[in-house]
């Protein structure tokens, strides 16, 4: 997100968190492109964005020479992070939006609108503003521009009036419909969803499709599941769904597989990748790789091809974020991902004896359908009234339910909890209630709002706790509705790697929690993670593949999680 009018913030001395880091710098880089400053400048700051927007640990302590240490951070760029550390801001960003018009960085929220596009705006036609833009467009005066024309300036006042009632990102459920819908045109076999969708990531703003097949045939159907079609042609048509943006590109059986890895890949892996085939005297493209001087090309039908191509291991989607998978692809070091058959259950289920809608031994069936080994049930507490928790006593009689469950079903069914981590850090059922369960998981539930240290010290006592084996959806966060409560994850990580504690990746869309960041930091420390769908009934159950996908963007093994564990080490484990 572009942030305006920086001059304006007032800094209260608060620490700045990597996101705002990340984004004063983005907005250094789009200044200097907008004022066609040296690329290389402009592509370093965009770098280091792009590295500290995706670090778990915070940045705004480290001292110069950590900072420096950083590959894509430099001496340079460390200086200016301590500067937004103290100040919000600092000296050079301040100089350079000085030479542009304040107005004019609000221009690059709007569709199809980069920093060429904002200069070419500024200095042809004067517009220096959203209104400026949003005037101009509806006086039909932007189609004068070369090399705009009609369809660029109503996608402008599209794009504005969006803007007007923004739209939030799709969770993986959602983006998960509009492809059911698109799949009832495309011709199987023929394409391939890209983008942000295929690395696994817990949001998704557009779909992105690559296929092969003929455009007149997909566009004439495309129009009978749009809700508008924004443009449409033979190399590339964009349309919405349900209120999202698809864009199809086109392109020929030979050209398949490096578009789709260019489609596929984020910004900085994109880079990352040319900066490789440079070093080799060629330059990658969505249609290949081309020797200039030479006058040589090569197409590419598989992606597979072109890491071969280029002296690469292939590097799987979830992987392709340029930390650190092109180097460990070309030394051979790449970790072998956890994968969906080495999964053997789910350990995190919720059933009619709390506010689930499955009983016991449907959950039993469900556990078979899936192929599970194991299911852990694991219903509320009674400190959770609204979910109509379970006390010591309903345990009790709950475990008499599942061991005659467990005597004909072929998935046994975990006995467990999910305990509330009350407000000073403390389960919210006495130690009789917990120590004969099979596991346990801790979860907040409540008082969201204290503060980092308060949050902080909370969880670790939960982590620390003898009865407790996994800590529940750690950071809180419901996508796109409530945010992270403020938590200091490096010290939880820390706390649980000295205990043995796991930390759940919760896999329920609406959650995805942890992120892909803190799982890799925390398999990094040698904690193991443990895949729950959190379900309350039997469509949830299906949600593990996105928790999966969130673990292998976090370079887990197998090892590196309990669902690959058989029931009987799971058990060991916690024990």
């Amino acid at each position: 997100m572009v942030l305006s009018g920086i001059r304006e913030v007032i800094w209260k001395g608060m620490e700045a968190s990597n996101r705002t880091i990340s984004e004063r710098l983005l907005l250094m880089a789009q200044v200097l492109e907008i004022l066609d400053e040296n690329p290389f400048k402009v592509r370093a700051y965009r770098r280091a964005s792009e590295i500290i927007g995706r670090l778990a640990t915070p940045v705004a302590g480290l001292s110069i020479t950590d900072l420096d240490a950083m590959e894509g951070i430099g001496e340079g760029v460390a200086l200016k992070v301590q500067e937004i550390a103290s100040s919000g801001t600092f000296r050079e960003l301040e100089e350079a939006l000085s030479r542009i018009p304040p107005g004019l960085i609000d221009l690059l929220n709007i569709e199809g609108v980069g920093p060429k596009t904002a200069k070419t705006l500024w200095q042809k036609m004067n517009i220096t503003s959203v209104a400026d833009l949003e005037r101009a467009a509806r006086a039909r005066r932007i189609r004068a521009l070369k090399g705009f024309g009609e369809k660029k300036e109503a996608l402008f006042l599209r794009s504005i009036a969006r803007q007007k009632t923004p739209a939030t990102r799709m969770n993986r459920e959602q983006a998960d419909e509009i492809i059911a819908v698109i799949r009832t045109v495309m011709k199987e076999g023929t394409w391939t969803v890209a983008g942000s969708y295929r690395r696994g990531k817990s949001t998704v703003g557009d779909i992105d499709i690559v296929t092969t097949d003929d455009p007149r045939r997909v566009n004439s159907l495309l129009h009978g599941i749009s809700d508008e079609m924004i443009d449409v042609g033979d190399k590339k048509t964009s349309f919405r769904c349900r209120g999202s943006r698809v864009d199809v590109r086109f392109t020929s059986p030979s050209m398949f597989g490096s578009m789709l890895l260019h489609l596929t890949g984020s910004a900085a892996f994109n880079i990352r990748m040319r900066e490789l085939a440079i070093s080799k005297g060629a330059s990658l493209n969505e249609y290949g790789i081309v020797y200039t001087s030479q006058g040589i090309s090569k197409e590419f039908s598989r992606e597979e091809e072109v890491f071969f191509y280029l002296g690469l291991d292939f590097i799987v989607p979830e992987l392709r974020e340029d930390w650190g998978e092109v180097e460990a692809a070309h030394s051979h070091t790449l970790p072998t991902l956890v994968e969906q058959g080495q999964i053997r259950g789910d350990l995190h289920v919720h059933s009619s004896w709390s506010d689930g809608s499955m009983d016991i031994r449907s959950i039993a069936r469900a556990g078979e359908e899936l192929g599970y080994s194991y299911l852990a049930c694991t219903d509320h507490s009674s400190s959770l009234g609204v979910a109509r928790g379970l006390d010591e006593a309903a345990l009790k009689c709950q475990a008499h339910e599942i061991e005659m469950v467990n005597r004909d079903t072929s998935c046994h069914i975990l006995h467990g909890i999910e305990v509330d981590i009350l407000a000073d850090g403390s389960p919210g059922l006495p130690a009789s209630a917990l120590r004969d369960l099979d596991i346990v998981i801790g979860s907040i539930h409540s008082a969201f709002s204290q503060e980092s240290d308060v949050m902080t010290r909370r969880i670790i006592s939960a982590v620390s706790h003898e009865d407790i084996d996994i800590i529940g959806h750690p950071t809180g966060r419901l996508l796109g509705q409530r945010e992270a409560y403020a938590v200091d994850m490096q010290r939880v990580i820390a706390a649980a790697a000295a205990t043995g504690t796991a930390l759940e990746c919760n896999a329920s869309s609406f959650r995805m929690d942890l992120d892909d960041l803190h799982i890799r930091e925390a398999i990094q420390s040698g904690v193991k993670i443990s895949i729950g769908t959190d379900a309350h009934g039997p469509r949830e159950l299906h949600y593990l593949p996105y928790g999966l996908g969130l673990c292998r963007r976090g370079w887990a093994t197998p090892s590196d999680l309990l669902n690959t564990l058989t029931c009987q080490e799971v058990l060991e484990y916690v024990s």
